[in-house]
Formats: C-alpha cells, structure tokens, sequence
C-alpha cells in the first residue's frame, strides 16, 4: 500500500445509492444451489426480503445469516420469503449453509461478478462485494423499504419487521 493514500480510500460505497422504496425490484435469475436456479419473479405473490451481504464466511455475515434463520418463523408470520444473496460462488453457499445450518436459500451473485448488486445499488465497485444491505419487497414485486447497513455492523432484523408489519397493516387498510 502506498502512503499517499487515505485509509478511507481504501474501501469504497457503491456509486449510486440503494433503490429506494417504490421502485419496482430489478427481476434475477440467480443459482440457489450448484445445480438450481431462482427467479425473482416465481416467488412474486408474497412479501420477500433479500439480505445482500459481503462474504459467506466473515464473521458479521455469518453471524446476520444465523440471527435470520432464528428469525425464519416471524418473518413467515407476514408469509415472507428471505433470500440471502452475496457475489460468492454456489459451492462456497452450500458449504456455509451447511456449516451454519441455514434453512433459507443463498444466491450466488457470482457471474458476472455483482450483476444483481449493481442493479439494485449496492454493489462496491473497490472491494468486489455486496454492500451489507436489505430489501423488503411487496407481492407485487414493488421494493416498500431498503436499508444499507455499515459493512462491519449486524444490522439485525427490527427493520425487516417494522417493514412487515406496515405492509401488513397498508394491506389490511385495504380491505377493510
């Protein structure tokens, strides 16, 4: 590393801010395992939270992954559906999964490198990673709220939650 450089430069954010809430979710088609695909629009009909993170196997993403699978039952409370996606290959997510006991799908992001990061927002460009950053999307496919978590901080899952509910009590206001 040269001296010339500040120690800020050395890690970047993506270049454009995550999508905000009422855009429409970019659609994917991302491997779920070695050998299956997911499509973002054959889970359309349910609310779907996705958690975007750096790595498999740092220790705040392991450690965000677990809290989420914990969390598996509330958030099929509001029928939601949470996919974990960072720029790791299919392989390295099977093994994770294993290792940490994860009962919700990992996608790999993996080729091209960070195509789905980047067209949500969240993709850093310097680091080759996923910004840590979560999207909770409505039935429609519709992104209702989006947060983008300081790399080395568990962002837990209190906005997931608020986010359910609202949308659980908008949908209600609805039909009522």
């Amino acid at each position: 590393m040269t001296g010339d450089g500040n120690y800020k430069d050395m890690y970047s954010k993506s270049r454009r801010g995550a999508l905000p809430a009422g855009t429409k979710a970019p659609e994917f088609t991302l491997r779920s395992t070695p050998d299956q695909w997911l499509t973002l629009s054959e889970l359309q009909g349910r609310p779907l939270i996705l958690a975007f993170y750096p790595a498999d196997w740092s220790p705040v993403c392991g450690d965000q992954m677990t809290l989420y699978n914990e969390m598996l039952g509330e958030f099929q409370e509001f029928n939601a559906e949470l996919l974990g996606i960072s720029v790791d290959g299919a392989w390295c997510h099977a093994a994770f999964a294993h290792d940490r006991k994860l009962h919700f799908p990992l996608l790999a992001d993996f080729e091209p490198k960070g195509a789905v990061a980047r067209d949500y927002g969240v993709y850093r460009d310097k680091d080759g990673v996923c910004e840590r950053a979560l999207f909770d999307l409505d039935p429609e496919g519709i992104i209702r709220w989006s947060y983008v978590s300081p790399l080395g901080v568990n962002p837990g899952a209190n906005g997931i939650l608020t986010a359910l509910e609202q949308l659980k009590n908008e949908k209600a206001a609805v039909t009522t």
